[in-house]
């Protein structure tokens, strides 16, 4: 297997052309590849400047999870920190996780930031959201988003072999009239998401949640999203 490793756009979209499979940090694919026997030619972005920013509201998809730190929102950062053992996130990229992995673990945490994305496809650069990032799985490029004023992450506990842990992730944004609270939810393997005005009276906003796409939640999903809710209400800058 022949590996490109562009320095710029027009080099990876080239790659591109000439049927080049994009690859993070493998983690996902060695074990395929070694079973089903590996490409002619790929390309890594870890070279790539445009793949590999990272800051407050913008994170490029060649950085690896172990460098997310209190350089991106606590919600991004404490997601990442959740994924796999410390060789395997010293090892994984973002793109990786949202573009090839059927788990996804930083997709409830890019849905909060309300996140765009940048891709790299065959007619050049482009902007799009996380549904079609997911949907087309197209080379990401990074992502952006607009700092919020709070945000939090968490992840249950799962068992060995069962489905995926439940992950509940929120971010409260600051909008043109009050706040926004904007929550999503890995329940199994799927996501769910929503977003609705809020202030600091929990029950009303938790009532104003029962009527979006999270409102029908298994009792575990419900309790862990009612407790976030309260504890990031109630924390600095959410009043």
């Amino acid at each position: 297997m022949l590996l490109r490793l562009p320095t710029s756009v027009s080099d990876a979209q080239a790659c591109l052309a000439e049927g080049a499979v994009p690859v993070g940090g493998a983690t996902l694919v060695w074990a395929a590849w070694q079973r089903d026997g590996f490409p002619e030619l790929a390309m890594s972005l870890r070279d790539l400047p445009e793949a590999n920013v990272l800051g407050r509201e913008t994170v490029g998809g060649a950085v690896v999870l172990h460098r997310m730190d209190e350089r991106v929102p606590d919600v991004l950062r404490l997601a990442a920190a959740s994924v796999g053992t410390g060789a395997v996130r010293r090892t994984a990229t973002v793109g990786g996780n949202l573009v090839g992995s059927a788990l996804r673990c930083l997709l409830p945490a890019a849905l909060v930031l309300d996140a765009r994305a940048v891709v790299l496809g065959p007619d050049g650069v482009q902007e799009t959201d996380l549904a079609e990032l997911v949907a087309k799985r197209p080379v990401l490029l990074s992502l952006h988003w607009r700092e919020p004023i709070a945000s939090a992450y968490r992840k249950l506990p799962g068992e060995a072999g069962g489905p995926p842990p439940l992950v509940v992730a929120s971010a409260v944004h600051a909008g043109d009239v009050g706040h926004r609270l904007r929550i999503a939810v890995r329940d199994g393997y799927e996501v769910l998401s929503a977003g609705v005005s809020c202030g600091s009276d929990v029950d009303e906003t938790l009532h104003a949640l029962s009527s979006t796409a999270v409102g029908d939640l298994s009792p575990a999903a419900e309790e862990a999203v009612h407790s976030q809710v309260a504890a990031l209400l109630g924390g600095p800058g959410a009043n």
